[in-house]
């Protein structure tokens, strides 16, 4: 976490994405070497799946078929690095706005219409006067957040409700449940479609499934693949 008087960025810890980004690729590499001399040793049984690429490797001179599984492997290790570091949640913090980024993803709430911050497991939520989710980064969307407690000393220094026992409305929430009565028109639609992604970890149409039921009125949570939901608070005069 980085500051200065006028805002406070918050991030995963360098120390952590340096072992990402230096462990993945070593793992992948040390996993192409043990695949190829599994593939060597295989090369004896009398069956083996997957025999012509098993013969193909064995059959390959030396020392290239080994530099060839190293690099295979540690090319594979950094497309896993890419992804966690788009995964990475920056949270900035300043006096009057505060902003969420990850990859091609920004969420920008302005502090006047924010009235709680909190962390709910794997998840940061910014909520508006009405109990809305202004700004959500959540684990089933691909996030990777910060610490809770880095998370809380940032907002705090910049006077921002920050709530230590999480969500306010955690006894507000009911399970959806298929073809579920007094929803809005299209929302279980949108829930069943929801519950699809959820199943196949599709984290871009979750996040914009959720969207959308929010568009309704509906706070949504996920808790081991299970659908939760809440209404928000109606505008005065609506």
């Amino acid at each position: 976490m980085s500051a200065n008087k006028f805002k406070t960025v918050v991030r995963q810890k360098t120390s952590n994405r340096v072992i990402v980004a230096v462990g993945f690729p070593a793992l992948g590499a040390l996993a192409g070497w043990l695949l190829k001399l599994l593939a060597n040793w295989s090369a004896s049984w009398p069956w083996v799946p997957w025999e012509g690429p098993v013969k193909i490797i064995n059959g390959a001179p030396e020392p290239a078929a080994t530099l060839v599984s190293l690099a295979i492997g540690a090319v594979v290790g950094g497309v896993i690095v890419f992804l966690a570091e788009y995964g990475y949640v920056t949270v900035t913090i300043e006096n009057d706005q505060v902003k969420l980024a990850r990859g091609d993803s920004r969420q920008t709430v302005p502090r006047t219409a924010v009235s709680a911050v909190f962390a709910d497991g794997k998840r940061l939520v910014v909520l508006g006067g009405r109990g809305e989710e202004l700004a959500v980064e959540s684990k089933n969307e691909g996030a990777d957040l910060p610490t809770i407690a880095q998370l809380a000393e940032g907002f705090q220094a910049h006077g921002y409700p920050w709530l230590p026992g999480g969500d306010p409305y955690r006894d507000a929430y009911k399970r959806w449940v298929e073809d579920m009565p007094n929803l809005p028109p299209g929302a279980n639609a949108l829930f069943k479609a929801r519950a699809t992604a959820l199943e196949k970890e599709d984290e871009k149409n979750i996040a914009e499934l959720r969207k959308e039921l929010a568009k309704l009125g509906l706070v949504v949570r996920d808790t081991d693949d299970r659908q939760w939901w809440r209404g928000v608070q109606q505008r005065t005069g609506s």
